[in-house]
Parts: structure tokens; sequence; C-alpha cells
């Protein structure tokens, strides 16, 4: 039997279930994080076990019936459960208590739509919204699906839940073209990039590990940074000057989540492209979260989804200060490359030490030695110092140029492949 949805409001009750299998198992701590990203008022937070999940309610019938009596306790106008409902669960759930229910996946939707700012963010949400929609189309419109004989009383030929079905295949269809369309005028930056040897680094994380924050250290500039989930959406890419390094860009991306929505990955595919195409990975954690293993193993899983786990990474353990430990340290693997750093963003402690092993891993491919140049070759010269490769340089009487130089290699091999440098003009150290 179909009735009307209760509109959303501000004044929720929160259900969180815990079962055996860990796999089913959420945070309850980062749930009421959520909510509270979500500016929600939290009326009554039910929490329960459960052994499996049940088919109909996803709970046991005892436990619809206490949210029920809650909901009516405290005049809440929406429920907010901390776990992945199947459309039909959500249905009869709402059936039973009379009030809307929001699932983990729709309350992380809200919070992205409440966070979109540019025109490719609203355009994803928007999406990845629909595609979640999409699975939630009931029969709740059969008062117009019926169809009689005699003038205006025939129906429309095509029931109302084929209408939506249809509306939102044509509004998935334009939103995936306009996408499609910034995807490729992301593709040409990103070839700009390349061609002009300029390396890349990629900002990922749990969400909230800080990732803002140590982007506006890094690269002076002032985006949004706040101590709550997803204050981050829209991604920003800014270029930056390092020693031995030269010029190289530095994007911050959306921070990962446990269970992220699969519409979600799909949707931002092009955004999370940034990802896959660095050169680096800075995967920032938050070292003051007791369960900071577990978002570890949660970014892990993303990255692999987006295949971007064969990409060198670089962990940065953030919030030092918080756990009672000040001091930055580095540690490295048995060739003596950086694989972890330890740091505080907000105290602006151990930036340099961070800054030195984002040197040494880009510069751990790289190409470092001797170039001579004669005066004809004013033009690869021109190109070094545009690059900030070159370390130092000697001019002898007869105009030739000994320039030392630190690269990556494969952008020695672009250099010597189209600039035709013999083999006797230059020296690897």
């Amino acid at each position: 039997m179909f009735f009307e949805r209760e509109k959303g409001g501000e004044s929720a009750v929160l259900v969180h279930l815990d079962f055996n299998n860990d796999k089913e198992n959420e945070n309850a701590e980062e749930f009421l994080t959520l909510v509270q990203s979500a500016n929600l008022e939290v009326a009554d937070f039910v929490k329960g076990k459960s052994n499996f999940i049940h088919p109909h309610f996803f709970m046991g019938t005892g436990k619809a019936d206490e949210i029920y009596n809650s909901v009516v306790a405290t005049n809440a106008n929406v429920v907010i459960i901390n776990h992945t409902l199947s459309p039909t669960q959500e249905r009869n759930l709402e059936a039973h208590i009379k009030c809307r229910v929001i699932d983990r996946t729709g309350l992380i939707l809200d919070i992205f739509a409440k966070r979109a700012k540019t025109f490719e963010g609203k355009l994803q949400v928007e999406l990845a919204q629909l595609q979640h929609i999409s699975t939630r189309l009931v029969r709740g419109w059969q008062h117009l699906e019926r169809q009689k004989g005699g003038i205006g009383l025939r129906g429309p030929g095509e029931k109302q839940l084929e209408t939506d079905r249809r509306l939102l295949r044509n509004r998935v269809s334009t939103l995936k073209k306009r996408l499609d369309k910034i995807k490729k005028q992301r593709e040409v930056s990103r070839n700009y990039r390349k061609k002009s040897l300029i390396q890349q680094v990629s900002l990922v994380g749990y969400t909230n590990a800080g990732k803002s924050t140590l982007f506006n250290l890094l690269t002076g500039d002032q985006v949004l940074a706040e101590d709550r989930l997803f204050a981050t959406l829209d991604p920003t890419i800014r270029k930056i000057d390092l020693p031995n390094i030269g010029r190289l860009t530095i994007a911050d991306t959306v921070g990962f989540i446990r269970h992220l929505p699969h519409a979600l990955i799909d949707s931002f595919k092009a955004t999370l492209e940034e990802v896959c195409q660095a050169d680096l990975l800075l995967h920032i954690i938050d070292y003051s979260n007791e369960d900071f293993h577990s978002c570890v193993e949660q970014v892990h899983l993303v990255l692999q989804e987006i295949g971007a786990d064969h990409i060198q990474v670089l962990e940065v353990l953030n919030k030092i200060d918080v756990k009672g430990d000040s001091t930055p340290k580095i540690k490295r693997n048995e060739m003596g490359v950086p694989v972890q750093v330890s740091i505080s963003a907000t105290e602006h402690n151990g930036i340099q030490l961070l800054e030195q092993c984002i040197s040494e891993c880009l510069t751990k491919n790289s190409w470092f030695g001797n170039i001579t140049l004669n005066p004809s070759q004013g033009k690869v010269r021109a190109l070094l110092h545009e690059k900030k490769s070159i370390i130092k340089e000697q001019i002898d009487n007869l105009g030739n140029v000994t320039i030392t130089v630190k690269m990556p290699k494969i952008d020695f091999e672009i250099l010597k492949a189209n600039e035709n440098l013999t083999e006797d003009s230059y020296e690897r150290f």
C-alpha cells in the first residue's frame, strides 16, 4: 500500500547495529561525525546487536518497533540508518515506522550535495544521486496507471513508474555527456603538463585526515580546511617549486571513507583520474585516530578500485602533536627511499622534512649528471632553465656550457630524443 513520505527535517533518530561479521560493521563514532556534517539534530541514538541481516527490515521486528516508539516519543521526522539498505528494506521500514528513512549511502550523498561548489562537482553529485534514486523507484502511482474505456478515461499508455524511469535515464545520459566533455578538458590540461615535463603529486587519505590544511601549507593557498568530514569535495591543483625538483603540481582531492558507494566512484571517476595520473601519492593519515590502521586499509581498497594502487606512495602521519609526540621522523625502506614521514600540519612542524621526502621520492628515478652544450644549443639550455632542472653551469672560452642537471629519467630521455643529444655530450654521475 502506498503512502506519502514525510518530508526530511533537522531532527533525526540514529540507528546503529553491530554484527558478528566485521565486514558488515560500521564505526559508530564516524556515523555521529557524518550526521554532524549533515547539520542534523540528534533526537535519539538507537543501538543494537544482530547475528545476521533480516531481509524484510534489515533488523528484527522488535528493533523496528523500538525505532517507531523512539520516533513517536521524540517527534523526529527522519531516521538515519548507519548501514546500506536495499530498496525493499528502506521502503518496508518507512511503511512500518511512518517516517522518512535514509541509509548510510543517502546520508553521504546528502553531505556531498551540500559541499559541491563547482559546476563539475554539482554534476557529479547529481549523477550519483540519480543513480541511487533509480534503484529506489517504487509503484507509488498506481491510481494513474489504470487504463479505462471511454473518452477522457484512457491511461497514458505508459505507467508512471515507467515514466519516472525514462526521465531518470534521460537526465543521467545528459549528465554523463557533460561530464565526458569536462573529462576531455581535463585530459588536455593533463597532456599539457606531461609535455611540459611537470611531475604531479596528489594528496589522498581518509576524510578529515588534514589533507587541505597540509595543501595550504605546501602551496600557500587558502582552500577550505575545516574539522569535519568531506570539507573538500571539489579538487584543487596548484604549482609549487621544490629544491632539486623544480616545478611540480600538487592536487587536493576528496577524502575516502568506509564502504564508499560505487555510484560515487563512478560519478567522480574524472576527478579521481588526477590521482591515477600522479607520479607520487601523499597518503595523509590521521595519526591521532586510534583506528587509523583501519582507515589506511580502506584507502588502499579505494586506490585498488580506481586503479591507482601501482603508484608510489609516501605515508604522511599527520597530527603527531595530538598524540603527544612532537618530533617529526622519516622512515625509509631497505633501499633508503622514504616511505613514511610524521608531521603536524596545524603546528607547521615537519614540513621541511616532508618536502625533503617528496624530493627524494620524485628523484628516485631521476637523471643526475652533466650536459655539455655548444653555443648553437641555446634552446636546450633555455628549456632546462624553464624546467628548473639546473643545479649549476660553467662556460668555457669557446662558449660551450657544462650544465649540472637533475631531472626525472623519463624527462631526460624525452629531452635526449627531441634535441638529438649525442652520448659524448652528457655524463651521468
